[in-house]
């Protein structure tokens, strides 16, 4: 049934091609982003949820 009804598409065969080209661009763009980016922000971030500071408490002394 799948089979007939994707045979009746016109030009079906380019729809794997175009989605091939859209994930290997984004996997390059992943990797080119990944091997580019500031090692010190990465590390910051990193540390960000372990990090114990006084703003990420609310205040409860502060007007509404």
């Amino acid at each position: 049934m799948y089979k007939s009804i994707l045979q009746s598409i016109d030009n079906i065969a380019i729809w794997p091609v175009i989605s091939f080209v859209i994930f290997f661009l984004f996997f390059c763009l992943l990797l080119w982003y990944v091997f580019t980016a500031d090692k010190q922000f990465i590390k910051t971030m990193s540390e960000q949820p372990l990090r114990e500071d006084d703003s990420s408490t609310p205040q409860t002394n502060q007007p509404l």
